[in-house]
């Protein structure tokens, strides 16, 4: 299977729920799940248009990898994902399977339509929709921040 250059890996204490809840709240399909004998999960892939996440769990103990619920809902970084269209019904979907909305969808100046949850173990996704593509200079007048790319001469 191919798998793209950069993607996240995610430790769950319950990586086989978490594979379930992805696919029931974010439409994700499963392509691989690497059973470690012991109704764990060693190595796991999900798929969203052709990108790709890995799922494992749990953690061994003694490990550095945690999921945030061993953290005490701490989470180090965010899951973004740019969807196409739907963003309101994929909020309600998530909202549905269990996700806890901390942001409702909303516009942004930048010209994204975002909202953002967390997972049954606490990590933390962002869902995102272009409404109006704009330039970085137009995004830095939106939004009031200055803005450089490396596209900027």
């Amino acid at each position: 299977m191919d798998v793209p250059p950069i993607c996240p890996l995610l430790f769950y204490r319950d990586a086989r729920a978490a594979l379930d809840f992805m696919e029931r709240a974010f439409g994700f399909e499963t392509r691989m799940v690497v059973d470690d004998g012991q109704g764990g999960v060693i190595h796991s892939e999900i798929g969203y248009e052709g990108q790709v996440i890995m799922v494992s769990g749990p953690p061994a103990p003694g490990s550095k990898y945690a999921s945030p619920r061993d953290l005490g809902g701490k989470s180090t970084c965010s899951v973004c994902v740019q969807v196409k269209g739907g963003l309101d019904e994929l909020c309600e979907r998530a909202r549905a399977a269990g996700a806890t909305i901390e942001r409702e969808p909303a516009d942004q100046p930048y010209g994204d339509r975002v909202f953002t949850c967390v997972d049954p173990e606490g990590h933390a996704w962002a869902f995102g929709q272009t409404i109006a593509l704009m330039s970085a200079a137009e995004q830095a007048v939106a939004t009031g921040h200055k803005i450089t790319t490396s596209l900027d001469g």
